[in-house]
């Protein structure tokens, strides 16, 4: 049986294109837990990102409180998908937040609500991050919202913070940017434009190998 280090909660478009090349850009199959051969990103640019999975955080990853079993998160999360409705965001984009790529939309509200629920409503679940991982999360400056919301939920980026993005790279230097950005337009081209359905959350679990696998795609209402 697999142990998981970390679970997560996460969208990554099960079944879809959009899926597809995006296990293409990273070389990694999120849905069936192994490598492939990478036919498009950059291998350097991809590596940080590489271990998630192409995917777009509702949840972020965090260890499990040592009183929770596993089982018990899923039936959390099921609940959770089983109170949201299906519905689509807009068009993605290519675009570069600080020093990496990712494919954001436009602001959602069913979107942010769903992330709240995520984040709010498995947080029993989440044991209290290390004095490591607060230093981590600490070195990046933290505005004092962000800092609350990491005292609070083990994430600064959460709730009133969240913004929706499917990482594609890790850190990039500038020379390289301009490169990286057409690559990575040319690969998403065929499935950025139409809208995109929101119509299931997947729980996923790090490997001991430090890989995230999807363990369970919990399709929503409708």
């Amino acid at each position: 049986m697999t142990t998981h280090t970390r679970f997560a909660l996460y969208y990554t478009a099960p079944g879809s294109e959009l899926a597809q090349r995006g296990a293409a850009w990273l070389g990694w199959d999120i849905a069936n837990g192994h490598s492939i051969a990478p036919t498009a990103g950059p291998s350097d640019a991809v590596a940080t990102p590489r271990k998630y999975g192409f995917h777009g955080t509702l949840k972020p990853p965090f260890r499990l409180a040592p009183d929770k079993e596993p089982a018990a998160l899923a039936v959390a999360a099921r609940e959770i998908a089983n109170s949201f409705a299906a519905f689509d965001i807009p068009a993605l984009q290519v675009t570069t937040l600080g020093s990496f790529f990712a494919l954001t939309a436009e602001p959602n509200a069913p979107l942010a609500a769903l992330a709240a629920a995520c984040v709010t409503r498995t947080d029993d679940f989440r044991a209290p991050p290390t004095d490591a991982e607060l230093e981590r999360r600490r070195a990046r400056r933290l505005t004092a919202p962000q800092e609350t919301l990491l005292a609070k939920w083990g994430y600064p980026y959460v709730l009133e913070a969240f913004r929706f993005h499917l990482t594609l790279t890790g850190r990039t230097e500038k020379a390289e940017r301009e490169h990286v950005l057409n690559q990575a337009k040319a690969h998403f081209a065929p499935c950025l434009a139409a809208p995109h359905p929101i119509n299931a959350i997947t729980l996923c679990g790090e490997r001991e190998d430090g890989q995230f696998e999807e363990l369970e795609v919990l399709p929503l209402k409708g």
